[in-house]
């Protein structure tokens, strides 16, 4: 049997001859590609005697070829809006670069540009449902193309896009800069040298400025938390008089030195007392893996390694902070190699960074994908369901959500296991209640049946087995607090 070829449907509508196209021969293999390029063309056709039709197709790399779908009104750029997405024949990677007139009375007749172009990375891949993150001009951050059950398809753009820093070198770096994050995505393919990798460590993601031997810390959410972890102060003596912004993450170890995410609970939302205490019995660790600017120097435009190497050359090593390990991978395997070692310590994945990636503040990108071990999610707490027995009279389940494509907070399930007395009785002390859901969806009878509503002002994490089709999160279980997450940034984590 032949083996399948799938551009046949490409070649059998097109003439080498009278096209401009690029069309390979039947005999030719398919080129290994890395899966990460995407095109957006804009496609002008004649319409009756001096009109003309417009659409865009939406190319994305996979398996050796460029998978297409026809979008009419173009891909959206904001999110919440769904746009009909038509699957079309799958066309060649060499079509990637391709612009042109196709010759008329030809199929597809008209003119070829290239309205966008980049690099993308898979978070899903099936046969009805593709989420990626894409960094063009024009196509940035989550989308997903997906199947109706009717057939047709839909393309919607997941998540708003955060202003991204202009990597161009600057005098220092303002304390204001958001962190680059990590779009979810698969490990690169084997052998890929252009890549390094590093362990994805389970703690709250820190800035660290130090100016004029003082330490500013701020959180991912952008909140000052310099004096929840006075342990940290030190860190511009280290430093020995240089300036530097650090990123790293701030982790609380267990007795096996393995980062412990419900440790590093007992530090939120406290205050001076109860911080220092905590502080001297429980000390954390700031973990290091990126240099952002030093002695005044912006390094945001520099290539990944060029900034870790930079950042090795400084030395941090102690207790309290230390620079992270990371893995060239020029040689077989690295990438497998490191997730291997990140389950069997118990760690919650890999992050694999582009060798050449500058620093996109803000930015969540192919340059940066996530690989994790354990399906967390970060929720939105909107209410509380009364407990029984050893709970009675206070807090036993958390009515919890997350925001859809249009900003609504929208109903994830509630969350029952997982918490200490410890816990509950913080998370009963934090709550401001309301007198009406915080959901913007209507909610099961016997959940509102007996609901407390609160404000929408708290972040959690859970673990959980998978999502329902109903959009309800299937057998969470608490994990602890976040302070260092926007509760209007929480939306679902594929």
């Amino acid at each position: 049997m032949a083996p399948h070829d799938p551009l046949a449907p490409y070649r059998a509508k097109r003439d080498p001859a009278r096209t401009a196209e690029p069309v390979p021969p039947p005999d030719q293999p398919l080129p290994a590609g890395d899966d990460d390029t995407f095109v957006v063309h804009e496609h002008h056709t004649p319409r009756g005697r001096t009109g003309q039709r417009v659409h865009w197709d939406l190319r994305l790399e996979r398996d050796g070829v460029l998978k297409s779908w026809a979008v009419p009104k173009g891909p959206p750029t904001e999110p919440g809006v769904n746009r009909l997405a038509v699957p079309t024949e799958d066309h060649p990677l060499e079509y990637a670069s391709f612009s042109g007139t196709i010759t008329a009375g030809e199929y597809g007749g008209g003119q070829v540009s290239i309205w966008d172009a980049g690099r993308y990375a898979t978070e899903k891949w099936a046969d009805d449902h593709v989420t990626v993150s894409f960094d063009g001009q024009r196509l940035t951050g989550r989308y997903v193309v997906f199947r109706l059950p009717d057939g047709s398809w839909n393309v919607r753009k997941l998540d708003v896009t955060p202003p991204v820093g202009n990597p161009t070198p600057v005098a220092g770096v303002p304390e204001d800069l958001p962190p680059m994050l990590a779009a979810i995505g698969e490990l690169p393919r084997i052998d890929d040298p252009r890549w390094g990798y590093e362990f994805k460590w389970d703690g709250v993601r820190a800035l660290a400025h130090v100016r004029a031997g003082r330490l500013r810390l701020r959180a991912r959410s952008g909140n000052d938390v310099t004096g929840t972890y006075p342990e940290l102060h030190r860190l511009p003596e280290v430093l020995a008089g240089h300036d530097a912004v650090l990123d790293g993450e701030v982790v609380a170890l267990d007795r096996r030195g393995r980062p412990d995410f419900g440790l590093l609970q007992g530090r939120m939302h406290r205050t001076g007392p109860e911080i220092a205490r905590m502080a001297a019995a429980a000390p954390v660790t700031y973990l290091v893996f990126d240099l952002l600017a030093l002695d005044g120097e912006s390094l945001l435009a520099l290539p990944w390694t060029e900034r870790r190497e930079r950042l090795d050359a400084l030395g941090l090593a102690s207790d309290r902070w230390v620079t992270t390990p990371w893995f060239r991978g020029n040689a077989p395997r690295v990438g497998e190699q490191v997730q291997a070692a990140s389950l069997e310590n118990g760690l919650e994945g890999v992050v694999a960074k582009r060798l050449d990636s500058p620093y996109r503040p803000g930015g969540r990108g192919p340059d940066w994908r996530k690989v994790k071990n354990l399906r967390t999610q970060s929720v939105v707490v909107g209410g509380w369901r009364p407990g029984e027995g050893r709970r009675a009279g206070g807090i036993g389940s958390l009515l919890v959500g997350v925001h859809d494509g249009t900003g609504r907070l929208v109903f994830a399930g509630h969350v029952g296991t997982g918490f200490t007395a410890a816990a509950l009785a913080e998370l009963g002390r934090l709550v401001t209640a309301r007198t009406s859901s915080p959901f913007a969806d209507t909610l099961p009878r016997e959940v509102v049946r007996d609901a407390h509503w609160v404000e929408p002002l708290l972040v959690g994490e859970v673990r959980y087995t998978q999502w329902t089709r109903e959009g309800r999160l299937r057998h969470p279980a608490w994990r602890g607090l976040r302070d260092d997450v926007d509760p209007a940034a929480v939306v679902i984590e594929p």
